[in-house]
């Protein structure tokens, strides 16, 4: 056994954020958490926005938290956070403005850059699905007709984990998978869309170059070290989009899908080029990036943020329930009794999602769910039906049967939900690891520092780190019917 190294990773969702230290020996990497903290949008004035200062300064905390825990030296630090959203700088370097949240987004801001470019053809440049409203590029655009001061006086553009890591270290940049996600990417030129950014008026200053990842982009700044008592740590620029940095972490083998479970479900397979067709631009998938540079085509599906906005709403009315209470009343409900396709539009958007689920029945001549274990069950089901119309879709691209599909994230502690995925894709269902994002983002700094020397040596490390479970599918033909239900809604 050589040295320990230690890595930091800051692992931010949309609803909270962890600083993970990972401790590599060169085979096996143990990770314990340091600090945890919550992450919310706050609207003020009719806008969403993010509180920066506040995560700057949970980030600042997880590196204090280290220092406290007497560790030794710090390799290195990583940060991943969701896709998309942004900050802008002026020419002085400082916020041009408090970066704007997605949850802002709406059909207008796409149909406005459609008027100007046509749906085929953005796709066939970036191959992002064209229909999320909550795209970098419309979010861009947006405040280009807005005539927003703050993109006036842009002198840069930052995506969130690159924003934080500027913060850090004062060094600017822009990660492949990150910039993968924001519809402004051109696969086949492997830079910015300099096409569409000219067609929509948009200023070329702001985009940085777009560093390959594993790159190291700077140290940790002086000033933080000599406050926080840290050697000058190497910033590596991970798979900075968290869904592409629990894919890396994915131990999977053969011909697989894979799924990283949140608030959003990010469904998608692995391949060597992108699929900018037709077909694939109808079937809803965006072509994301990879840590090793080639692309993941994935369905952007409405996860855990329905059953989330439930649980708020019966806690705001007084019904205090845990989410283990939450899965034991679905498990006791009627199965398949009723089902909704959790992309319908009304979902996006927070409260009364309950009635929300319970218009959708009315509407579709189905029971209409009423108690929580209904209501659960329903949900459950849903996203469960959902994941095999994705993997159908998978299948189609690649021209090959997919055998087994692999879920990260914390949503496959919810053991009920797991068995519920495998039985209704009829395939094997492998859950882990929980911290799919984080162990990605640790073990991509070790390759940066020539610890490990490429992705299978890095899934290897996985393997002989993490525990995984195993779902053997009861398909049955309750859920065929189900099925052919969820189809019709589609069309």
């Amino acid at each position: 056994m050589g040295k320990i190294r230690n890595f930091l990773a800051f692992d931010l969702g949309a609803s909270n954020g962890r600083a993970i230290l990972g401790r590599f020996d060169g085979e096996k990497i143990t990770m314990t958490e340091l600090h945890r903290f919550e992450n919310n949008y706050i609207e003020m004035n009719g806008i969403y926005y993010w509180d920066t200062v506040y995560l700057y300064n949970q980030l600042k905390q997880g590196l204090i938290a280290f220092k406290q825990g007497d560790y030794g030296q710090l390799d290195a630090f990583g940060i991943d956070t969701w896709g998309v959203d942004f900050g802008l700088l002026d020419r002085n370097g400082q916020l041009a403005g408090v970066p704007r949240s997605y949850r802002l987004g709406n059909q207008d801001d796409i149909d406005a850059v459609l008027e100007k470019i046509p749906a085929q053809e953005l796709y066939s440049r970036s191959g992002i699905d064209t229909k999320l409203t909550f795209n970098t590029l419309y979010q861009l655009y947006r405040r280009k007709r807005e005539q927003d001061p703050a993109l006036e006086i842009a002198d840069t553009m930052l995506l969130t984990p690159d924003l934080l890591g500027y913060f850090l270290t004062g060094a600017k940049g822009t990660e492949y998978t990150i910039a993968t996600t924001t519809q402004l990417f051109n696969p086949t030129t492997k830079d910015w869309d300099w096409e569409t950014i000219d067609q929509l008026g948009l200023p070329r200053k702001i985009f940085t170059k777009i560093d390959p990842t594993g790159t190291v982009r700077g140290y940790l700044r002086k000033e933080l070290c000599e406050e926080i008592g840290l050697n000058p740590a190497a910033f590596v620029a991970v798979g900075s989009h968290d869904t592409a940095s629990a894919v890396a972490a994915i131990p999977g083998t053969g011909s697989f899908a894979f799924c990283s479970s949140g608030t959003w479900s990010l469904f998608g397979a692995e391949m060597d080029k992108p699929d900018l067709s037709a077909e694939a631009q109808e079937a809803g998938f965006s072509n994301e990036g990879t840590i090793q540079g080639t692309y993941r085509p994935l369905r952007t599906i409405i996860g855990m943020w329905i059953i989330q906005e439930c649980r708020r709403d019966w806690l705001k009315n007084g019904i205090n329930v845990s989410w283990d209470g939450v899965v034991e009343q679905a498990k006791n409900a009627e199965p398949l009794r009723s089902i909704i396709d959790p992309d319908s539009p009304e979902f996006y958007d927070g409260g009364n999602m309950e009635k929300k689920i319970q218009d959708f029945c009315r509407r579709t001549n189905q029971p209409v769910p009423e108690t929580l274990g209904q209501i659960a069950r329903c949900v459950y089901e849903s996203l469960a039906l959902k994941y095999r119309h994705a993997l159908e879709g998978l299948e189609k691209m690649k021209g090959q049967r997919i055998d087994s599909l692999n879920i990260v994230g914390g949503p496959i502690n919810n053991r009920f939900l797991d068995q519920l995925i495998a039985d209704s894709l009829d395939r094997t269902v492998v859950t882990g690891p929980v911290e799919g994002a984080a162990i990605g983002n640790l073990l991509t700094q070790a390759m940066a520092l020539g610890d490990i020397k490429d992705l299978d040596q890095l899934r290897q490390v996985v393997r002989n780190s993490e525990t995984v479970e195993t779902w053997t599918p009861n398909h049955t033909p309750q859920w065929e019917q189900a099925y052919e239900k969820l189809l019709t809604f589609l069309k």
